[in-house]
């Protein structure tokens, strides 16, 4: 009994034992060396316990995928009608004839000047990188840091050389901006419904292109993984059938990547690509792009070929088009029919194998087509579901600033400000100063 009262009066040396380690653990020195330690634990665990492929994400007002499906390749055995759509109204189909001119193109073309940077030392600074070399190659000076500092504060490097991870992502739209407010004398063009043609004319013309695409490779539990990637393309090869890209990710420098690998990683963003240009060379960009131009034009030749392929693709490929029918949509303001096509795309994303491949499960982090379709569509309750299986479930931190404003603006919507106000300073305190969640809360008449 002795020893046993002896071993508790000792006890009071864990708890102060625990503090002084977390004392320890927060002082800078030791916490900018451990912090991404414990991190990288932490996710381990959590994807460990709770792998994020498994999470679905449950909306209330989903339709039957199979019997649509069904539908859909019965028309496409005969005519190319609109299925995904509600409204009788909506802009039928239309076959588009590029005003391009018909000069015939090289066969071959690695365009010169092309300043290569890595995204080494830096998480999730494929964006910032790829739009740094393509504004170099017109004569710019910053680097990828002059954009990342901007537009991913929370990956800025500590005074270690620590890199930060709270940004997952820069949307497209935010290196616009970036380039319309502080790159004098340049301006650039998005467009869905990319492909090798455009890619190849664009390089002819001397305009080398980036383009949002997805990346499989192994995760920490040892599954094929699904991420997003922009990669800078500057040329082709018709004879190997290749094109040329600036990888800075993995591949390195003029790499060559098949031309039917290239369209099917492509697939995952609707053939998104972007072209950075000088001002005055506007017209030629323009006549370059042809029938996709126009924006609308591009988003309905981008539609057609999504309905196209979800009837004819399986797997991860199907979900990818179905949810491009979405995004399509989304392009056009037809926020009640993309709502529809979303539904149909989480449908068969739920149905996905997770035995070697993992479902895409990072969707989220990168497009955000589904929030406004269904916030548009008033389905408050599902803009709220999506954002808490997004943050909760696929992530091992809620940090996706674009999920806390969505889900903040649905918020207020359903009545609850106050958790509105909570997840717009959330995502301000993933990405410092954001201009869209600094707005929501002046909105509210309170301070960011």
């Amino acid at each position: 009994m002795k020893n046993i009262f002896s071993k508790k009066k000792h006890l009071w040396f864990i708890p102060i034992a625990l503090l002084l380690l977390a004392g320890v653990y927060y002082l800078p020195p030791v916490h900018s060396r451990l912090a991404w330690r414990v991190d990288d634990a932490y996710s381990r665990i959590k994807y460990f316990f709770n792998p994020p492929d498994q999470a679905d994400f449950q909306l209330e007002q989903t339709d039957n995928f199979e019997s649509i499906l069904a539908t859909t390749r019965a028309e496409y055995s005969l005519t190319l009608t609109p299925v995904f759509t509600r409204t009788p109204t909506s802009t039928p189909i239309i076959t588009f004839t590029p005003t391009i001119s018909p000069t015939p193109l090289p066969s071959s073309v690695a365009l010169s000047g092309v300043k290569y940077e890595s995204q080494s030392g830096h998480n999730n600074y494929c964006g910032p990188t790829n739009f740094s070399m393509a504004l170099t190659f017109w004569g710019w000076e910053g680097n990828r840091s002059t954009i990342g500092d901007a537009l991913m504060p929370g990956n800025r490097l500590d005074k270690n050389g620590k890199a930060g991870d709270n940004d997952k992502n820069v949307m497209p739209y935010e290196f616009q901006d970036y380039i319309t407010e502080n790159v004098a004398g340049m301006t650039s063009v998005m467009r869905y419904g990319g492909d090798i043609d455009v890619l190849k004319r664009l390089t002819a013309g001397g305009f080398p292109v980036i383009v949002e695409k997805g990346i499989y490779e192994l995760d920490m539990l040892g599954k094929v993984s699904w991420m997003g990637h922009y990669q800078f393309v500057t040329g082709y090869d018709d004879a190997t059938s290749e094109v040329i890209v600036q990888d800075s990710y993995l591949a390195g420098p003029n790499f060559h990547i098949n031309y039917l690998e290239f369209t099917n990683s492509w697939r995952a963003f609707n053939y998104l690509f972007l072209v950075v240009y000088p001002e005055e060379r506007e017209s030629e960009v323009i006549d370059l792009l042809g029938a996709l131009a126009e924006p609308d034009t591009a988003a309905h030749i981008a539609l057609d070929r999504a309905k196209k392929e979800v009837a004819t693709l399986t797997g991860n490929d199907q979900f990818w088009a179905a949810f491009n029918v979405g995004t399509s949509h989304v392009a056009l303001h037809e926020y009640i029919d993309a709502a529809d096509a979303y539904d149909n795309a989480f449908g068969l994303y739920s149905e996905l194998s997770t035995e070697i491949t993992s479902r895409p499960y990072r969707v989220m982090w990168y497009q955000t087509g589904p929030y406004f379709a269904y916030y548009y569509s008033n389905r408050f309750s599902d803009v709220i579901n999506l954002a808490n299986t997004t943050l909760n479930d696929t992530i091992s931190k809620p940090i996706l600033e674009e999920s806390l404003l969505w889900r903040g603006r649905a918020y207020y919507m359903a009545g609850d400000t106050q958790s509105a106000i909570t997840d717009y300073r959330a995502a301000l305190k993933v990405h410092v100063n954001w201009d869209p969640a600094v707005q929501a809360l002046q909105d509210l008449g309170v301070q960011p």
